[in-house]
């Protein structure tokens, strides 16, 4: 099998490489060493392998320009600095990280569960949680709404959920009480904490906090309940493609 290790840092590399032609997990045929963004571009338009190791921050940019830029259909391993608030995130989205510094155990264990889940892989939600990530410095905590003659500022963490009905969107606080708020969610999930909300269908984001029992129908109908009430006579029945990220969601 072929690897490719993107990594500008030649010590990191080349422990990386070591390791790689001493396991025995897999069989390794040709390792690739790239350095940069405009590199890795224009490798992935060239040429296909079936595993790459990709640290985070590049000297010419970040992971997710190569993204934006070529087509990755191979499993990532990602060599991250990041702290452990949001390496979770990557975790549900690839094969696995490795938080530098990282010991060579921690490789090989990354190696085995590649070998076992490769062929079930799914490269299409790794540019999502690269955007969650690059966004997370930026997350909105206040939210301004009017209310009658005054200006509100709601904090988020007394947002029970925000629910979207035609083109209008309202926010519900703990208290129960509701205000509109111009935005939609599809532009205000990626602003929000990712740790705190989850969009769970076209119509509701949730709080966790206010989740209080999920009820599974089915392997691909889970209903949510809330501690607090709700405008929809509608039951809150989570997204079949939200299913698994859901969970991961729950998990972490």
């Amino acid at each position: 099998m072929k690897i490719v290790i993107i990594e500008d840092e030649h010590l990191a590399s080349s422990y990386l490489k070591s390791i790689l032609e001493q396991q025995s997990i897999i069989a390794i045929s040709e390792i690739t060493l790239i350095k940069s963004v405009k590199d890795a571009v224009v490798f992935f338009k060239e040429n296909t392998v079936d595993l790459a190791f990709m640290d985070i921050h590049l000297g010419d940019g970040k992971s997710l320009d190569i993204f934006e830029k070529a087509t990755i259909s191979c499993p990532v391993i990602f060599i991250t600095a990041y702290d452990s608030y949001a390496v979770k995130v990557f975790k549900h989205f690839t094969i696995d990280y490795l938080l530098k510094p990282y010991e060579e155990e921690e490789l090989l264990e990354a190696l085995s569960k590649y070998k076992n889940i490769k062929e079930a892989f799914n490269p299409n939600p790794i540019v999502e949680s690269l955007v969650t990530l690059e966004n997370q410095t930026n997350v909105q905590h206040h939210f301004l709404v009017n209310h009658r003659d005054k200006l509100i500022s709601i904090n988020d963490q007394t947002i029970a959920y925000f629910y979207a009905t035609g083109k209008h969107l309202f926010i519900y606080t703990n208290s129960g009480n509701s205000y509109f708020y111009n935005s939609n969610l599809k532009e205000l999930i990626n602003k929000l904490d990712p740790a705190l909300f989850f969009k769970v269908n076209r119509k509701y984001i949730l709080n966790r906090n206010h989740i209080q029992d999920i009820v599974k129908h089915s392997s691909q109908k889970i209903e949510l309940l809330l501690n607090i009430s709700i405008p929809d006579t509608d039951p809150i029945i989570l997204s079949k493609k939200e299913i698994n990220n859901f969970k991961n969601w729950l998990d972490s």
